[in-house]
């Protein structure tokens, strides 16, 4: 039950990041500190610029902080070498991006497989096992073998949703994962990415700019100015059939 995981998975503490814009230094993130419970669906929100991506960045081992302390699972990766926290990124983090990132010359199978390879633990048999076992998941067995050109938009995301879960990651990371979708396809997309919130607990914290997409999280983030300025709880909010656009179909 979530409720025996209590313990928190990511732990930013005042957080400081600038960037040079020239000879001036930028601040993008000025003393953020976040607190992520296992489990839990996070939404960042907020004008471009805010902060919100930035923050993501780091979280993802993208970028370094300037100053402050970010753990995942436990582990300091400010202190990690790049090989370290490449190693992290393998383990314990899933990214989903808004333009899909798919390998255009790997077909949906390959493409999935690619992480799995890369870490190294499952033989042959396991992980073709393995990469058929998330297509049915995220209902694409019968699209293993096209290539992403062949592959409608929604099927795309699909295919990167899985390709995130390939090494069964505690975190998902998301960069605008409707973003690039139309409205009846981003919500059936995050259906689906909530319902492996809710069933696997995998803690999910993303990035949008869609108020109707936060509304699948357990607590909407909103920056500022490269701070926290508020944040709001959705109470566990369950996204009913009549919430969505006409012709819509919530079945993953």
């Amino acid at each position: 039950m979530r409720e025996t995981m209590s313990e928190f998975i990511i732990h930013v503490e005042n957080i400081h990041k600038s960037y040079l814009m020239g000879k001036e230094a930028v601040s993008a993130l000025r003393g953020v500190s976040l607190n992520v419970t296992r489990g839990e669906m996070i939404c960042l929100m907020g004008p471009s610029g805010s902060g919100k991506t930035t923050l993501l960045n780091l979280l993802g081992g993208l970028d370094e902080p300037g100053r402050g302390h970010i753990s995942i699972d436990g582990q300091n990766v400010v202190a990690m070498s790049e090989e370290e926290m490449a190693r992290l990124r393998l383990q314990k983090l899933g990214f989903i991006f808004q333009t899909f990132n798919l390998l255009s010359n790997f077909t949906a199978f390959e493409n999935i497989e690619a992480p799995i390879v890369l870490q190294g633990k499952l033989k042959r048999k396991a992980r073709r096992a393995r990469v058929k076992m998330l297509l049915e998941q995220v209902g694409l067995g019968d699209r293993m073998d096209h290539y992403p050109s062949e592959l409608s938009g929604g099927q795309q995301q699909r295919v990167a949703v899985a390709r995130a879960l390939a090494n069964d990651p505690p975190i998902i990371i998301g960069d605008e994962m409707t973003g690039d979708l139309d409205s009846k396809t981003g919500f059936e997309v995050m259906t689906l990415i909530r319902e492996l919130n809710q069933t696997q607990y995998k803690t999910v914290i993303f990035v949008t700019h869609d108020p109707r997409m936060a509304d699948f999280s357990d607590r909407t983030i909103h920056m500022l100015d490269g701070v926290i300025h508020n944040e709001v709880r959705q109470n566990d909010i369950r996204i009913e059939n009549n919430d969505l656009p006409s012709g819509s179909n919530t079945t993953p």
